[in-house]
């Protein structure tokens, strides 16, 4: 599978521009500020329907401009692909394939699997148990449509056993039947979602220590530990046993929704006892085992975005890198990067076709 061109209307910085790319290795130069990111991103959102870095999506219209237009052909499994994102100043965002538009963003969920290895990703260690929720379902969900549906369907259900908690609040009531239909929704979603991440990470935890070791090559020892209530007991139970505090604070305080996962050296959080070198290491490695995790399970290559991720790796993981090229371990590469004589150098010691595009 491979990215053939791509068409940007709109979109950030752009007013309009075009690029042809190489089936192997893309590289975007150029100075701070030029949109090599945001060219990255536009990909990213054809995969995901959103962007990596901006959650909101009318911010990614230019400034001054009613719409946003990504335009994309791309081969995949011997056939040519068109898939178009647009949105405009009030409307809903249109993800299409092939001319068709789908009703749901969560059926294209999968379509192009992609990874992308950027410095936001710092965000998985220092902010809170969102972030790495997140991660963790954009993997699963990439190769499974039965877990992004409940998925969606227990925040749905959180939203209105959330709001019955405030309605009773509010008027001094309380109704335990209606409250018990929520809990057993919620018990059969949270289930389900709880056994798929813990079978999921006892898949992916033993790639991650190979990537983490290859690219350290040191005995540190560190470990991805799933934290979740329903280790303990059944959501139900919890439901149950934690109901006054439920209604105190007008929220649903346990579930798959509180699930964490926590990164950790030798036994310690990383984010107070790892160095920057080791948190860029614990980084690399967990993207680089998403991306084998969903080659192994799909067949499929996914597109991988090296966002200006070379200004921050020495030359042994650097060299590391390029021997995972040169392995045919990736398919296609985009990279983009501030020095345009570091990147040629870098892909020049590849041995692969590649295309240069300075911007």
């Amino acid at each position: 599978m491979h990215l053939n061109k791509i068409s940007l209307f709109n979109y950030k910085n752009f007013s309009e521009i075009n690029f042809d790319f190489d089936h192997k290795i893309n590289c975007l130069v150029g100075k701070n500020g030029i949109g090599k990111t945001n060219v990255l991103d536009a990909i990213y959102h054809l995969a995901y329907g959103k962007s990596y870095f901006n959650p909101l999506a009318v911010q990614n219209i230019k400034h001054g401009e009613e719409f946003f237009v990504i335009d994309a052909e791309l081969e995949k499994n011997d056939r040519t692909e068109q898939i178009v994102c647009s949105l405009k100043k009030g409307q809903k965002k249109v993800l299409k394939r092939n001319g068709k538009a789908y009703d749901k963003f969560s059926d294209h969920i999968g379509f192009i699997p992609l990874v992308i290895i950027s410095p936001a990703d710092r965000d998985l260690i220092v902010e809170g148990s969102e972030t790495r929720r997140k991660f963790m379902d954009s993997v699963i969900s990439q190769l499974d449509s039965t877990y992004l549906h409940q998925l969606i369907q227990y925040q749905k259900v959180i939203v209105q056993r959330n709001a019955l908690l405030k309605y009773f609040a509010l008027n001094h009531t309380f109704d335990n039947d209606t409250l018990s239909i929520y809990n057993e929704q919620l018990n059969e979603y949270g289930k389900s979602i709880f056994e798929k991440r813990k079978d999921f990470l006892e898949q992916f935890i033993p790639i991650f220590n190979v990537h983490h070791q290859a690219i350290t090559g040191s005995e540190e020892s560190v470990q991805l530990v799933y934290e979740s209530h329903l280790f303990e007991k059944d959501l139900l139970t919890l439901l149950q046993e934690n109901i006054n505090k439920d209604r105190a604070l007008h929220y649903t305080t346990v579930g798959t929704h509180k699930d964490d996962l926590s990164f950790e050296i030798d036994s310690h959080p990383i984010k107070k006892f790892g160095s920057q070198g080791q948190q860029k290491s614990f980084l690399i490695a967990l993207k680089l085992a998403q991306f084998e995790f969903l080659k192994n399970q799909s067949g499929v290559k996914p597109i991988l975005l090296f966002d200006d991720i070379f200004d921050k790796l020495d030359e042994t993981r650097v060299a590391k890198i390029i021997e995972m090229v040169n392995s045919e371990t990736f398919g296609q590469l985009f990279i983009s990067d501030t020095h345009p004589e570091r990147t040629e150098a870098i892909v020049k010691s590849t041995h692969q076709s590649y295309k240069i595009f300075n911007l």
